[in-house]
């Protein structure tokens, strides 16, 4: 093989390996991200020099994985297509199409702080509850698919403001009730948790998370 052959190869080999997170991105994402940005420091969770510091730090990125590091910490806030590369890191991520399946059987579930959403849950709840806190969560895509069996059980989800939820597609609520708090129910939203299934005997609650230090 000459070696024009073989430099050819090894670009074509390289480009193979590109993902989202290496596309490049335009002065448009950047006033975006700015935007995101300035809705955080809005909800305290920045402070004006950490605001500022990330401004810049988004108007100078080039490629969609540098832009998202500015989001990484930030609740439901991170760009659809770049996700933190969470094997890569040592942290635990999931394959594409896997999803997580949570099981509160006379029992209580808990699951809050950074802990990582992969694109579908599904909870199993029988005489147990279940509470899913998505404020800090690690969402890595612009929509997440939960799937309740709920029986006499309660079911309680906690989601960013800037999130929405639609659960028009829940296919029976029986001897059970349903009670939205956050108003988005079809609304838009980023990320949207759009929930199917059903609830048997049992209640689901969905709501902000609590302002304050009593939350």
């Amino acid at each position: 093989m000459s070696e024009e052959e073989t430099n050819t190869e090894t670009s074509a080999t390289e480009a193979k390996t590109l993902t989202t997170r290496d596309i490049r991105v335009s002065d448009d994402e950047r006033e975006h991200v700015v935007g995101v940005l300035q809705k955080a420091i809005g909800q305290g969770m920045l402070t004006l020099d950490e605001f500022t510091e990330r401004t810049d730090q988004a108007l100078a990125a080039r490629t969609r994985g540098e832009l998202n590091t500015v989001l990484a910490d930030l609740p439901g806030l991170l760009h659809p297509e770049a996700a933190p590369a969470q094997q890569a890191a040592g942290v635990p991520g999931y394959a594409p199409g896997q999803r997580l399946e949570l099981n509160a059987k006379y029992s209580s579930l808990q699951r809050s702080g950074p802990w990582i959403v992969p694109p579908a849950v599904v909870v199993r709840t029988k005489y147990g509850s279940t509470k899913l806190d998505f404020t800090q969560a690690r969402v890595s895509t612009p929509v997440v698919q939960i799937e309740l069996d709920s029986k006499w059980g309660s079911v309680e989800l906690i989601i960013p403001r800037d999130a929405a939820v639609d659960y028009n597609a829940i296919t029976e609520i029986k001897l059970g009730s349903l009670d939205d708090k956050t108003g988005t129910n079809g609304g838009p939203g980023n990320p949207r948790y759009v929930i199917t299934g059903r609830i048997v005997g049992g209640s689901l609650v969905i709501r902000h998370p609590r302002r304050g230090i009593f939350g």
